[in-house]
């Protein structure tokens, strides 16, 4: 054969393997296609999908707060002084400003990288954090606030809060603030312990829905005492396989809800020793908030008062999960709105 023989075959060849791959092509794409994903099937967004807290500086935040005017105080507690503040663009934001000497005693703990992992927490019964500041001497946490109030004030320093609290709203907010826990516990990864459940940190906004606030911060004051008894077990304060955990959340939570039932303070801690032999006695005259009336079925308020029972006279491998208390008190709440 010539050279433009040679040639021409070479051509020829090339012409119908390039029909060829045009033809396998087209019946791969036509035969593999993947079905589109409908409606139903599209994949929610997890919680790590939401945007972590930003930086803010602390020149904004001292212009927010007035200089952090007192007149601007809508809290105090063990781990800072909470502030009403509004942001450069207008946003109404609760500035909480840790303790010094906190600040001085994890002067080395990555801040803000702690507060990033737990602004990734999204659920209608946590109040998110959307910002942060870090500066020497300073920790600042950014939340979301929309003139909330807490169950402690409803239930212990205003007069007409208690009325407000009928039996029906009590459990409304029981169910979601262990909703709440429950997400903290199961629904982030890594898992947050809250640390600190007790009236204080559980926030009502207008609708009477339950928010928990100040979760996740235990790592600022671990060992610190001040309020901190009365609302943890007695195995937080072991020196080995103590501390903070979802069992010692689950006893918080456990006194959250006797007071919820009593109307009672937490006073020294001695709620729990108070409200369980009239629990186990059945003498629900006299555990209930005389302040409210005593509804005609009681077997809510009964059941409720078991779960608080499970969660306080038990020991930490004993006791109930938040996904086993969440179901009953999502029925109870159910029941008493019926």
């Amino acid at each position: 054969m010539t050279h433009n023989e040679i040639t021409l075959v070479y051509d020829v060849v090339l012409v119908f393997l390039a029909i060829f791959i045009s033809v396998l092509a087209t019946f791969l794409l036509f035969f593999c296609k993947k079905k589109p994903i409908k409606a139903e099937e599209t994949l929610q967004p997890a919680a790590s999908c939401k945007l972590c807290a930003c930086s803010c500086s602390l020149m904004d935040i001292d212009s927010a707060t007035d200089g952090f005017n007192n007149r601007r105080i809508i809290g105090k507690g063990r781990l800072g002084t909470v502030y009403a503040a509004v942001m450069p663009r207008g946003e109404l934001v609760a500035v909480k400003r840790i303790h010094p000497r906190l600040v001085l005693t994890n002067a080395g703990f990555g801040f803000s990288s702690a507060i990033k992992c737990l602004s990734l927490a999204d659920h209608p019964h946590v109040v998110p954090i959307i910002g942060y500041s870090e500066a020497p001497g300073e920790r600042i946490i950014v939340m979301e606030f929309e003139g909330m109030l807490s169950l402690e004030f409803y239930l212990h320093h205003n007069p007409d809060g208690a009325a407000l609290l009928d039996w029906s709203r009590r459990l409304r907010i029981a169910a979601g603030a262990a909703r709440g826990i429950e997400y903290l516990h199961q629904g982030m990864a890594p898992p947050i312990v809250h640390g600190c459940i007790k009236p204080s940190n559980i926030l009502i906004d207008v609708k009477f829905c339950a928010r928990l606030c100040d979760y996740g911060l235990q790592f600022l004051a671990p060992r610190e005492r001040q309020g901190l008894e009365g609302y943890v077990d007695h195995e937080y304060w072991v020196e080995k396989g103590g501390g903070a955990s979802k069992e010692s959340d689950v006893y918080g939570f456990g006194v959250v809800l006797l007071e919820l039932l009593s109307g009672r303070r937490n006073e020294e801690g001695l709620i729990a020793k108070w409200a369980l032999p009239l629990i186990k006695e059945m003498k629900f005259d006299e555990l209930l908030d005389p302040r409210l009336v005593i509804p005609s079925d009681i077997k809510p308020l009964i059941r409720l008062a078991k779960v608080a029972s499970a969660c306080v006279g038990n020991s930490r491998p004993s006791r109930p999960a938040l996904s086993q208390i969440v179901p009953i008190l999502n029925n109870l709440e159910v029941e008493m709105s019926i």
